[in-house]
């Protein structure tokens, strides 16, 4: 197999891109064939489609693995972007690190022209629109690139994060895997990384990793900030990780170890057991770090054994007693007592740790604890699970030997071999090894050796020759395409007998400067580009000609302008005996028609200049109209978190609903309330398939219904979210909630009229223009008296922030508060007004088209404000 011959004609089409990828695929070690072709391929990266651009990037990938040598060899292994810093501070350094820095420049010059020739032309590529191009550039880079330069590709990642999930699943895991090699390149977009409430699981927990990744010295404090909200979360699978996350800092950080160690003590108190039992498993790693300094700690977990049951959690307490009982003497054997009761009820992991337990306490206090320990072996021996019954007969010949103490030998070396000092565990990352697999495969996603996969070559240790890839010096034109070209000179656009014009030998010295210059130009093209190049010449030299034709035009004199009508008769008929004698034109060609562009007169189009902005700029008058367009949505200021019970433990047979008012848009629909409901299983038993059954609506309102809860397990809270349209009413809204095993219960959700309105900004000018519109029957006010402790502005604005969803509308006049909203569904004005007046009081007006919605959220807002 061979390329084909024709291949030094390469265009962008589709044909050409197969052979490529069948060169890949048949036979992907014969790296001989791309000698020739690989400085073409890299000048052709920027012109081909999107989908040969990722076959190419890939397959110089793997050619450059091969030709090239490692570019990071000679740097020191401590020396990469961990913790250098985003921009550069070396440049105001003395002339000896200069001389440093000139000594790095000379190491960048050492990198093969060629080797250079690719990162240069697939840099330009990484603001490309396809995020696979842009993730093979990245991986590129990764794999290829000096550390120092791989920071370019930092931004482009950042910006695939705007994408689909599934996108951002793959690049979030890549950026995950570089992160534990370049700490610095990610640290500046820290904040990109934060998780949001709309992420799904696997989202959430890639972005944990990444932000545990790049935690250093000086981030660590916004990154426990962080992780300190994720905890109370209602994703439990994500809570989960977000304590690991923090062990991982506390053990990577010196620095914040204690802090994170109290913290974590702190959360054993959580009523959330899953919170609970993973705080325990990452305190008892951190406990082997520094033992002796954390006795109580060691201590107040062994009290949590009565209250924890998560297997995992309960066996990382029976290891850090057995390991630490010197230290807790009187409170080990307790729990061995406590643990021996419920040996047969516990689970395999708890019961392994149970006989650990027994031994080392039966090594170091013979005396308390024989008896327990002869106890607990007898109950491993008869165990159900063989390997509870193989780790009891293989430890009874340490403490209990049936030759006898003095004749076995592991008995005599017991103590040796259980109570050795341990190393203490080391908290890495899981994308530590995925560094095998080449960056953004499906290998590298799942962390295994996927069906056809290829691992990357290994640098060389030296370069092989680069005089593979040197390729002739292409032949002369020939004679005929100038020729051709010279016809085309000879034309001219008012006669034949005119001689060409110094532009037209330029552009003639121009096209013959390509010919000679460009590999890829054929007889097809060569027309199109020897006008474009004529084209761009003749407007480089527009502003000289513009120039020289004021200069004479000032010195015309007034006699040129008078000359008389015979005259032009005269030459009017000398010049037709000249048309009448031309030959019949020939039919024009592309060249001919685009060197006439120059010729057409200028239309009256106006330009997009950066100084006019464009179109919609007016040039007149800059100044924006005032006019209800000018209305926007605006976030509400401050979000309810106040929950209201529609459903009780007893009433809904162990399943508890409360119902928040979120104040955020419905994805379904935007005159709806979006409403959180949070559903809690308190039963004994795992509640299924809970849905809305049934729905009870007044005229006019509808109801999205929120997505069938599968399965809510016994203790555990997730929640749903309804959109309900009220139309403008505070008429409740019955609706039916039933479950799998047959329940059925009937919730009553009343909206207040604050949560009928959502938030818009406008300018004062409006405000007050349309506040005069709503008057009479629209405006209702009153004089209230604030409670003493008003004294700000801010606490006036708050509690109506509380009292409705509207929005502040800066004011001119330092006594008059002004706030707008929109009702949902008819989108009614809803405007509010506060003036400040002597002796603690204010008076509330507030205008809307809906006078009953006018009436109600002026009595809310007095209830807040006397509140």
């Amino acid at each position: 197999y061979k390329l084909p011959n024709d291949f030094d004609k390469l265009t962008c089409t589709t044909d050409k891109l197969k052979q490529i990828n069948i060169n890949i695929e048949v036979c992907p070690e014969r790296i001989d064939l791309i000698h020739k072709n690989y400085r073409k391929l890299c000048n052709l990266l920027v012109d081909v489609d999107e989908w040969g651009q990722v076959i190419i990037i890939n397959m110089l990938t793997r050619y450059a693995r091969t030709q090239f040598t490692n570019p990071n060899i000679n740097e020191d292994s401590g020396e990469d972007l961990n913790n250098k810093p985003f921009y550069d501070e070396d440049d105001d350094e003395d002339d000896d690190d200069d001389s440093e820095k000139g000594g790095k420049r000379k190491k960048k010059l050492m990198l093969d022209g060629d080797h250079r020739l690719l990162l240069r032309n697939t840099k330009p590529l990484l603001q490309s629109r396809n995020a696979s191009v842009v993730m093979g550039v990245a991986q590129l880079y990764h794999h290829l690139a000096p550390r120092s330069e791989v920071m370019v590709v930092a931004k482009a990642l950042i910006r695939l994060l705007r994408s689909h999930r599934e996108v951002q699943s793959v690049v979030l895991n890549c950026i995950a895997s570089i992160s534990t090699l370049h700490k610095g390149m990610f640290e500046p977009f820290l904040k990109s990384f934060f998780v949001r409430t709309s992420d799904p699981t696997h989202i959430k927990l890639l972005k944990l990793e990444i932000l545990t990744n790049l935690a250093t010295e000086t981030s660590i404090s916004v990154i426990l900030r962080e992780f300190q909200t994720y905890i109370s979360s209602h994703d439990k699978e994500f809570v989960a990780a977000a304590i690991q996350a923090i062990g991982r800092c506390a053990s990577n950080i010196k620095e914040v170890t204690d802090s994170c160690l109290n913290g974590l003590v702190s959360l054993l108190s959580n009523r959330d057991e899953a919170v609970v039992a993973e705080s325990v498993v990452v305190i008892k790693k951190l406990l082997q770090t520094q033992p002796n300094e954390h006795k109580d700690i060691i201590i107040h977990m062994a009290k949590l054994v009565d209250f924890i049951t998560v297997p995992q959690a309960r066996a990382s307490i029976l290891w850090l007693l057995g390991e630490y009982s010197d230290r807790v003497p009187k409170i080990a054997p307790d729990v061995l007592r406590k643990m021996a009761k419920t040996f047969i009820s516990e689970e395999d992991i708890v019961k392994l740790q149970i006989l650990n337990l027994a031994v080392k306490l039966y090594l170091t206090n013979p005396k308390q604890t024989k008896l327990l320990c002869q106890y607990v072996f007898s109950l491993a021996r008869y165990d159900q699970n063989y390997d509870i019954r193989d780790r009891a007969r293989f430890l009874r010949q340490f403490i209990f030997p049936s030759a006898g103490y003095d004749n076995s030998r592991l008995a005599k070396h017991a103590k040796k071999i259980f109570l050795a000092t341990k190393p203490a565990p080391v908290l890495e990352s899981k994308f530590k090894a995925r560094e095998q697999f080449q960056l953004g495969s499906l290998s590298h996603y799942i962390n295994a050796s996927a069906n056809g996969y290829h691992d990357l070559p290994n640098f060389p240790e030296t370069a092989p020759e680069s005089s593979v890839r040197d390729v002739e010096p292409p032949a002369p034109p020939p004679e005929t395409r100038s020729k051709k070209q010279h016809t085309v000179k000879k034309h001219s656009f008012y006669s034949e007998s005119e001689q060409s014009s110094p532009a037209d030998e330029d552009a003639g010295s121009l096209h013959n400067q390509l010919n000679s210059e460009c590999v890829f130009i054929n007889e097809e093209n060569s027309e199109f580009i020897y006008v474009m190049c004529y084209l761009q010449k003749k407007k480089k030299n527009k502003k000289k000609e513009e120039s020289s034709a004021e200069s004479e035009s000032e010195e015309e004199t007034s006699g040129e302008e008078e000359e008389s009508d015979s005259s032009d008769e005269k030459n009017k008929q000398k010049t037709k005996p000249a048309e009448d004698t031309t030959p019949a034109a020939k039919p024009k060609t592309n060249l001919d028609l685009l060197l006439e562009l120059d010729d057409v007169p200028p239309t009256m189009t106006p330009v997009l200049t950066p100084s006019l902005g464009g179109f919609l700029t007016p040039v007149t008058n800059p100044v924006m109209p005032i006019t209800p367009a000018s209305i926007q949505l605006a976030s509400p200021s401050f979000i309810p978190m106040k929950t209201q019970e529609l459903l009780n433990k007893i009433s809904g047979h162990g399943l508890t609903v409360l119902s928040r008012f979120t104040r955020s848009p419905h994805l379904f629909s935007p005159s709806m309330v979006s409403i959180e409901l949070t559903f809690t299983n308190l039963s004994s038993d795992e509640i299924s398939d809970i849905q809305v059954s049934n729905k009870n609506l007044p005229p006019g309102m509808t109801l999205h219904e929120f997505a069938i809860i599968s399965s809510l397990p016994v203790n555990m809270t997730l929640p749903g979210t309804i959109g309900v349209d009220f139309n403008d009413s505070t008429q409740p809204v019955s609706l039916t909630i039933s479950t799998g095993s047959g329940n059925s219960n009937q919730l009553t959700i009343k909206p207040p009229i604050g949560e009928l309105i959502r938030a818009v900004t406008m300018p004062e000018p409006l405000f007050i223009t349309e506040q005069s519109k709503l008057r009479g029957m629209n405006e209702h006010s009153e004089v209230v008296t604030l409670p003493a402790y008003y004294s700000e502005h801010k606490m006036i604005s708050q509690h109506i922030y509380e009292a409705c969803n509207v929005a502040n509308i800066p004011s001119t006049d330092p006594k008059t508060l002004r706030f707008a909203g929109q009702t949902l569904s008819s989108k009614s004005l809803v405007l509010v007004t506060v003036k400040l007046l002597d002796n603690e009081q204010v008076n509330i007006s507030v205008n809307c088209e809906k006078m009953v919605i006018g009436s109600m959220l002026l009595n809310e807002i007095r209830s807040h404000l006397r509140s």
